[in-house]
């Protein structure tokens, strides 16, 4: 990059975004909203209005019941042909490039309008992985973020690892000199770093990352605990001859993942779903499929089952999964004890990469002397736990979870 104008760090998540500068030696994050430094990453394309609500304003109208759109966890889009296939959209034929691009303006123009800076430069968070290790689709991806970055108005980007931005930001909770490890659970990646803290300085020893992240815990619980209700696991008749088999399970994995929700609702989705419904051994859970798909429910049943997740975890005990939005009264109870349960395929892979970030630094797992969690996911509690088992001895402690990515990537620009 040049030396030109000004750097803005850009935590760009799949769930959530926040974004700042280095002001006066100390990081400043941009109020994306009113009042607000994070915002959710959402979009929603009004079919009434023809505009494009981004952000919380997005989530309100899915949640009205708005004519529209709506999209979610985009970032895990990058990399892959969705992201350059051209879609209707209002009145445009529209790539995902295009619609990031929307996004990242949208914060280019927020942190431009409340300093008074031009910020022409970006220093992009990005995840370890964003599909995993030697996958061919990891340059893509880096590839395709950065021409969304140029079609927002930057002119240059470059890109930091997120636990390595929330490892600078760190530095000041160091006690002497400590390696640590940062665990950055985001909505769609989650992250390690092992680093070296000495006198307020942090050195980078390893990354590594795994493609798990709070939209996978969302689709577990989904999948095991609400799609059956619609289905999922029951029996159709045969067309031709006596006999049964057993429901596909494709639509039901589909409509479980926030990316491939805004997808399912075509004539053939629709059609497909009338047809089981007419064979189904149990037509009244098919008959909710259909409704789903009908009124574009997807998405309502996402919130629902992340609002569960986070009602449990919250709690300790005992939640439920409230379903008032496809027949009266549905709702799904979902204890602690189940959800670690749903959990535990997740919490292993977790355990698995911070033992090999700690492997590839060249430490052992009792020489990490803290634990430092990030990213919204992270208060799982299921996270910790796996943590504690791994770190028994270290210090674990919960960092500015939704900003320390932010913070870090602002400090990090004053070096750009």
């Amino acid at each position: 990059m040049g030396t030109d104008g000004h750097v803005l760090g850009i935590d760009f998540g799949t769930s959530n975004t926040a974004a700042g500068f280095l002001h006066n030696g100390t990081p400043r994050l941009i109020a994306l909203a009113d009042g607000k430094t994070t915002i959710p990453t959402t979009f929603f394309f009004d079919f009434e209005t023809r505009q494009t609500l981004i952000g919380e304003p997005a989530n309100q109208a899915l949640l009205d019941g708005a004519d529209g759109r709506f999209m979610r966890a985009l970032k895990r889009v990058l990399g892959t042909a969705l992201m350059h296939e051209k879609r209707q959209i209002l009145n445009e034929r529209v790539t995902f490039v295009d619609v990031i691009a929307r996004f990242l303006k949208h914060v280019k123009t927020r942190a431009e309008h409340e300093t008074g800076l031009t910020f022409d430069r970006a220093l992009s968070g990005r995840p370890v992985v964003f599909h995993g290790q030697n996958d061919p689709r990891e340059n893509r991806a880096e590839a395709d973020l950065r021409a969304c970055y140029l079609a927002a108005g930057f002119r240059g980007v470059e890109f930091l690892p997120e636990p390595e931005a929330a490892a600078i930001a760190s530095g000041a909770l160091a006690h002497g000199s400590t390696c640590g490890l940062i665990v950055d659970i985001g909505g769609g990646t989650s992250d390690f770093s092992v680093f070296r803290s000495e006198r307020g300085a942090v050195s980078i020893l390893a990354n590594h990352g795994v493609r798990i992240g709070g939209t996978d815990f969302d689709r577990a619980i989904s999948i095991d605990r609400v799609m059956p209700l619609l289905g999922k696991g029951t029996q159709l008749r045969k067309v031709i001859g006596p006999g049964l088999s057993p429901v596909p399970n494709a639509i039901f994995n589909d409509l479980a993942t926030w990316e491939k929700i805004p997808f399912l609702y075509t004539g053939q989705d629709r059609r497909a779903a009338g047809e089981m419904q007419r064979l189904a051994e149990e037509p009244e859970k098919l008959q909710r499929l259909v409704s789903v798909l009908r009124d574009e429910l997807g998405h309502d049943l996402a919130f629902a089952v992340e609002k569960g997740k986070i009602a449990v975890n919250s709690q300790g005990q005992q939640s439920h999964i409230a379903l008032g939005v496809i027949e009266r009264g549905l709702a799904v109870p979902l204890q602690a004890d189940e959800l670690d349960q749903i959990l535990a395929p997740h919490a292993h892979q977790l355990r698995d990469g911070a033992r090999e970030t700690a492997r590839l630094a060249g430490l052992a797992p009792d020489q990490i002397e803290q634990v430092i969690y990030v990213g919204g996911s992270s208060m799982m509690s299921m996270v910790a736990q796996s943590m504690k088992m791994l770190f028994p001895d270290a210090r674990h402690a919960f960092s500015e979870v939704f900003t320390a990515v932010a913070d870090g990537l602002a400090l990090a620009s004053a070096q750009r």
